[in-house]
């Protein structure tokens, strides 16, 4: 029986996922992808998940078999219909506002590229909706854990706490702490709650309303996508203001490495892929190269380094540090593909390099999923130069293809990637290059040793292979979070393992467990958790070194 036949038990732990966005619905980054394939990966393990996402017009054009399932006649002000039904495969709620939701444009920003005026509003019923459904205002159905995602889902807690009914508890998890939703202090009547929220250990930060402060305030637990991020966000570097309260709260923060779906992710079967391979054949992916470099004017050179981009091209993700770089790379015979939408000053500038190097460099400045599948089949390295990357998955989608990641030694990136060093390359264990900081002379350098190793033919090919390899699933971080969630609702695992139990990998091509495993009701766990800088490092290895 297929994984997508997986019959709910009585025994399931019901999980609310709060998110503004879910592929391929709705997705501006990492984000999406995250809330479309956890669920899948929980299913494993005994959680099944309902998600609640705004009524945004892809959405409500792909949600079938709906059903009207509330209508709150005044929700915010807004007369407010929460529909259920299926999207893709997705067991979903929507919370239908025309007024809010129905427009032209992406999920945050207008077609002029700026904040939509009443973001306050938009994420603030969507949470406040998901409270009433955590509260259960649904007869059918009430969730044990509530799970809500970045700054547009942070208010869910702040409305279960304010309200003090009887509510599940709330699992707040940090995609990225560079978007905090920051309102001014007079929206705070608006979106329903009281005076005496607005305080330190609420939902005020520096006389702001905070909508991710009050998620990291207030819910139960803690997430963040990378062990390495869970402890850059307790920096002044990288706390973004928050890193005190992220201190004070280490007890209840836990670093849990993103995964990718393996079914979307099969060079064998993507129909993005030009010339299908399996897994680990390095060999099958020189005729993709061969057919990008032809499609897109670049010379048909087996010699020349291609390497590649897919990335919003912003600060960061260190892509102004590449444009400044890229004509030293031309002229060291170093092909490039530029595949994303960000900044205008930073896409003009690989306009600009583009009509001076046409021979070299490659830009298709606009989001494009498919191509960004093709680009990782085809180029012999993936750059990543963030200057900082909670967890990122454009490596993992790199490991997974059989192209090298060359990137930033910050967050996941630490987490996922074995650096070439001499030693690695001779214990046979490494997938990519890590370089710091994020200057330009460390990338220029990090590419360079890249081509170094590019021309020595077997070891590039073992880092193509061990990156292939390497397990990038959600099996064994899907465990974790299952682990927690279980924890969180007072629920203790079916049976103990020992210390040397872990979960099961799935195969390297992605095939799915039969359900009738244990792992479809229950998470097989090692005894030691992720690593969580209030609890200190654990014994076990990192993803990346080990698994």
């Amino acid at each position: 029986m297929a994984t997508d036949q997986i019959v709910a038990l009585p025994t399931d732990l019901q999980l609310l996922s709060v998110t503004s966005e879910m592929f391929p619905l709705v997705k501006t980054g990492g984000l999406g992808d995250v809330a479309a394939s956890l669920p899948t990966a929980l299913r494993h393990h005994g959680v099944r998940t309902v998600t609640i996402l705004p009524g945004y017009p892809a959405v409500m054009n792909a949600l079938t078999h709906r059903t009207e399932v509330f209508v709150f006649h005044d929700m915010l002000g807004y007369r407010t219909t929460l529909w259920e039904g299926t999207a893709h495969g997705r067991h979903l709620y929507v919370v239908d506002v025309p007024e809010l939701y129905d427009r032209e444009g992406g999920p945050y920003l207008g077609p002029d590229g700026r904040d939509w005026p009443d973001n306050h509003m938009r994420f603030a019923v969507l949470s406040r909706v998901a409270a009433c459904i955590a509260q259960g205002c649904l007869p059918s159905w009430r969730p044990d854990v509530v799970m809500t995602h970045d700054w547009q889902a942070g208010l869910v807690a702040a409305y279960l706490r304010y309200d003090q009914l009887p509510a599940p508890p709330v699992a707040h998890v940090i995609h990225n702490m560079a978007f905090q939703g920051l309102f001014p202090r007079e929206v705070l009547s608006r979106i329903g709650l009281p005076g005496h929220a607005f305080t330190f250990d609420g939902v005020e930060f520096y006389g702001k309303v905070g909508y991710l402060k009050a998620g990291l305030q207030i819910a139960g637990r803690l997430i963040t996508v990378s062990p390495t991020y869970a402890e850059e966000i307790q920096t002044e570097q990288n706390g973004m203001g928050l890193e005190g309260l992220l201190r004070s709260r280490s007890a209840d923060l836990s670093g849990i490495l993103n995964g990718i779906d393996l079914h979307e992710w099969n060079s064998l079967t993507d129909p993005a892929v030009i010339f299908p391979y399996a897994i680990g054949d390095i060999a099958g992916r020189r005729a993709n190269k061969r057919v990008f470099q032809a499609e897109f004017g670049l010379p048909q050179d087996s010699n020349a380094m291609l390497l590649g981009i897919v990335s919003r091209l912003t600060r960061q993700k260190g892509v102004d540090i590449l444009a400044e770089i890229a004509p030293r790379l031309f002229q060291a015979n170093i092909q490039l593909a530029v595949v994303g939408v960000g900044d205008q000053e930073i896409m003009q500038s690989f306009r600009t390099l583009q009509l001076a190097y046409p021979r070299n460099l490659v830009c298709h400045l606009r989001y494009d999923e498919i191509l960004g599948h093709r680009l990782h089949s085809a180029v012999d390295a993936s750059l990543v130069p963030s200057r900082f990357e909670p967890c990122g998955l454009t490596q993992l989608h790199a490991l997974r293809y059989g192209s090298v990641p060359i990137a930033a030694r910050v967050g996941g990136l630490t987490d996922t990637i074995v650096d070439a060093n001499a030693a690695a390359i001779e214990e046979g264990v490494a997938n990519g290059i890590l370089f710091s900081p994020t200057e330009p002379d460390a990338l220029y350098r990090a590419i360079m040793h890249g081509k170094k190793l590019f021309r020595q033919k077997s070891v590039w090919a073992r880092l193509q292979r061990n990156g292939s390899l390497h397990d990038v699933s959600w099996h064994g971080k899907a465990a974790h979070y299952a682990r927690l969630l279980m924890e969180m609702a007072g629920r203790a695992p079916v049976r103990a393992f020992g210390e040397n139990d872990i979960a099961p990998r799935l195969s390297d091509m992605g095939m799915p467990f039969s359900p009738s495993s244990a792992f479809t009701r229950t998470a097989r766990m090692p005894q030691s958790r992720p690593r969580n800088p209030g609890l200190g490092r654990t014994e076990s290895p990192r993803f990346g070194a080990a698994s």
